[in-house]
């Protein structure tokens, strides 16, 4: 067998992606030698982004691997470096696409991202349970989907995702998301904090600094969707999304009850204050299947009541002028309860069970939407008449 080339190699290198930046470990410069001897062995020394990368092992996993498969490769000696500051500048040049600092991706008129924010009127009714098991029902269509844990105070996102105690790497004042192996990318506010028992506490500035934050200085990629877990009510991080992300879409979570379909309403008006639409209204614990009757006989019992879901939708479509539909009826199930305690979603742990079936149906829904112009600002200002 012959011996293999150097670009043989390299074009083996090219199918490796950096686990974080989701892009070839080629072009993003971070192959610094490839050295290839008569008898087959290869010697590889990549560049990490910083030191103690959290995923090296699975880069020297991937490396290996795609070298080995190359013809003629008799073994590989990979070594591992780091950058250097200016390596790194470098690094964030080509990643920013030479945009301004601080500018937010998803707000720019060509951005093909389909940004969802989900909100609701009070805390307790499972937002962010629908918020995560969307976004891995998405990703397991086959898109490229994050999430931004904007629930500043309440962040429990990643501890949902089996990443609570997982860092970002940054790469200067860039900061990459963080990669979940469901394939959604998150980045929250308790992944920033010096420990992860510290309490935020800060007010309206300061918000709004940590939601530009997430938005503009997280290197995202080229997203499909990307859902935005909101703080309950009608605050400062709501307000700030409408002003920085007037494009978004909404989706409203309330429970059947009466006390939550009111606040739900309002946290839906907000949204219609800010110029953003809403698509929609999931019902969550809507109801529980009777656990002494056979599934055929479809007993439900319902806990909290029932029509909140569908008094929120009427009356979003009655104040708005369009229709504002109930996405789904989620029924109470403890596998959803118990998913989002140990890290694994119920649409990934148990993709059969009636929750599960509920979300991937709405994440279809949303997904298979088209953008439209209905309810978009485009950015146009009346001309003066001469």
């Amino acid at each position: 067998m012959s011996t293999p080339t150097q670009q043989q190699v390299m074009d083996a290198l090219a199918t490796v992606n950096d686990p974080e930046i989701k892009r070839p470990i080629t072009d993003l410069g971070m192959v610094d030698s490839v050295e290839v001897a008569e008898d087959g062995s290869v010697a590889v020394h990549v560049l990490l982004t910083v030191a103690g990368c959290p995923l090296k092992d699975t880069i020297d996993r991937d490396v290996t691997a795609a070298v080995t498969r190359v013809p003629g490769v008799a073994s590989v000696d990979l070594t591992l470096g780091v950058m250097t500051a200016e390596q790194r500048a470098g690094l964030k040049e080509i990643l920013s696409d030479g945009r301004a600092q601080r500018e937010i991706p998803f707000a720019q008129p060509g951005s093909l991202t389909k940004v969802y924010a989900i909100a609701s009127g009070k805390g307790g009714v499972g937002k962010s349970s629908v918020t995560v098991n969307l976004a891995i029902a998405m990703a397991a269509q086959g898109l490229k989907v994050g999430i931004v844990d904007a629930d500043i105070y309440g962040h429990s996102v990643p501890a949902m995702l089996g990443v609570a105690d997982t860092r970002p790497t940054q790469v200067d004042d860039l900061i990459m998301p963080v990669p979940t192996p469901s394939g959604v990318s998150v980045i929250s506010i308790g992944m920033l904090k010096p420990r992860r028992d510290q309490v935020v506490a800060w007010r309206g500035p300061m918000l709004d600094r940590a939601l530009v934050q997430m938005l503009a200085d997280v290197y995202w990629g080229d997203l499909d969707a990307l859902l935005l877990d909101l703080p309950p009510g009608t605050g400062d991080v709501a307000i700030s999304l409408g002003q920085h992300l007037p494009s978004a879409e909404v989706v409203v979570v309330t429970t059947p009850q009466e006390a939550a379909a009111e606040v739900a309403e309002r946290a839906g008006t907000m949204a219609s204050m800010m110029h953003q639409r809403v698509v929609g209204v999931v019902e969550n614990m809507s109801y529980l299947p009777c656990p002494h009757c056979p599934p055929e006989d479809d007993h439900r019992l319902e806990v909290f009541g029932s029509g909140g879901g569908t008094r929120v939708a009427q009356t979003l479509s009655e104040r708005f002028g369009y229709d504002v539909p109930v996405l789904a009826h989620i029924p109470l199930d403890i596998s959803l309860r118990e998913g989002g305690d140990v890290g694994k979603p119920i649409v990934e742990a148990d993709p059969v069970a009636p929750a599960a079936r509920e979300l991937t149906r709405v994440a279809q829904t949303l997904s298979g939407r088209g953008r439209g112009l209905a309810g978009m600002q485009l950015g146009l200002t009346p001309s003066s008449k001469f």
